[in-house]
């Protein structure tokens, strides 16, 4: 018997999704919890998997936003009839229809020219151009091995990872402006912003000593069959372990209550193509230092590769920003609701600091808290940022 292939809600709050690519096409045979296509949500793009065994009988709707709960497909047995109601169905945005499509060119290596659409925007499937405008890569220049010349995902990964053959396309007419249509990501990125800046916060600022933590961290590495640890790594750990003794910061503030979170779930921002994600670290303060890095370099893989799962980003109660890497000495970092706390942190510069009645050169660490003030208060935000010192200049008290 014929299964209907309904768009999941994958999370609380979650109205639609947008379909990407479908990873089999009809008539392919499908195992349950097999990648079934690609949906692109407010949170992430991740695939999602087949609930029943099968044959791909029919797709409903290739491509774009879908209410959750609609039928975008059907799995049954190899020859069996089925239909689907494609005027209850929202069908995908469609391009103009012409006449008849011209011929498609070929190049003299008998290759598919980038297909273009109306108005000469060459047509590519959403994931590549999302692909492409994050890592500068004009789609013009590259050549569509999809249906009908489509550029796909993969014709730019292609093009990243290999030297380019074709001579640079012409620059764009001064004065043209260039639009970037919105993603679920980024309007969500949008809307929580817009959320924090009304939140009353305030923020903190110190210097940690970093000479001890870099001792450590050269340590680490010299075993090479052991995890690479980062500085984000020591971070993590200290910050969840602070949390667990300033509870008052590891918390969220609700119109009934302010809910003080049992573990630390650290959260690190990371500069994904689809935009800026948080993927979580759930109860940092149990894991070692070798844990943590493991979990950090896998999910910051995830990130960048656009595999993130939804519950990867799901049950943080604080946050980490590290700009270090960019040479930024120090910022502020908005809130990341409904967490009451955040931590910005910057470059270790070496800095003249007295020491036993002498200036000495140290490597120091810019750490800005911003706090929301509904939930905590600024003696125990301070309490908090200077246990943080603390434990990153003796690191030895957090093992």
């Amino acid at each position: 018997m014929a299964s209907e292939v309904k768009l999941p809600r994958l999370g609380q709050g979650m109205e639609s999704g947008t379909i990407v690519k479908w990873l089999k096409g009809e008539g392919d045979p499908v195992e349950k919890g097999e990648p079934l296509y690609e949906l692109d949500t407010d949170k992430v793009t991740q695939e999602v998997e087949a609930e029943a065994s099968g044959v791909l009988l029919k797709i409903g709707i290739s491509e774009g936003e879908v209410p959750v709960g609609r039928t975008i497909a059907v799995i049954g047995e190899a020859g069996e009839e089925v239909s689907l109601d494609q005027e209850a169905e929202p069908a995908p945005k469609e391009e103009p229809k012409q006449a008849a499509p011209p011929p498609q060119q070929q190049d003299e290596n008998g290759r598919p020219e980038p297909v273009a659409q109306a108005g000469g925007r060459v047509k590519a499937s959403p994931l590549a151009r999302r692909i492409a405008r994050e890592r500068g890569i004009e789609l013009s220049s590259l050549r569509g091995t999809g249906p009908e010349g489509r550029i796909v995902a993969e014709d730019v990964e292609r093009a990243e990872a290999a030297p380019a053959a074709a001579p640079a396309p012409a620059a764009a007419p001064v004065g043209e402006a260039e639009r970037r249509e919105l993603t679920s990501i980024r309007k969500t990125i949008a809307r929580r912003l817009t959320e924090a800046w009304q939140i009353p916060v305030f923020q903190l600022q110190l210097s940690a000593d970093m000479t001890r933590v870099n001792a450590l961290l050269a340590r680490l590495r010299e075993d090479e069959n052991a995890p690479k640890t980062t500085v984000t790594d020591v971070l993590t750990k200290v910050c969840a372990t602070a949390l667990m003794r300033h509870r008052e910061v590891n918390a969220q503030w609700t119109d009934e209550a302010i809910v003080l979170a049992p573990t630390a779930n650290v959260g690190l921002a990371v500069a994904a193509p689809q935009g800026l994600v948080v993927p979580v670290i759930r109860g940092a303060e149990r894991l070692t230092l070798a844990e943590i890095a493991t979990a950090r370099a896998d999910l910051v893989t995830r990130s960048r590769e656009g595999r993130l799962q939804r519950a990867d980003l799901e049950e943080g109660t604080f946050t980490i920003s590290n700009l270090g890497m960019f040479g930024v000495e120090s910022f502020t970092a908005v809130l990341n609701p409904p967490q009451a706390a955040i931590v910005a942190v910057g470059a270790a510069v070496d800095r003249a600091v007295p020491l036993d009645g002498e200036l000495a050169v140290r490597p120091m660490l810019t750490l800005t808290g911003t706090f929301d003030h509904r939930a905590v208060d600024g003696a125990p935000a301070a309490a908090f940022l200077q246990t943080l010192k603390e434990l990153l200049e003796e690191p030895g008290l957090m093992l």
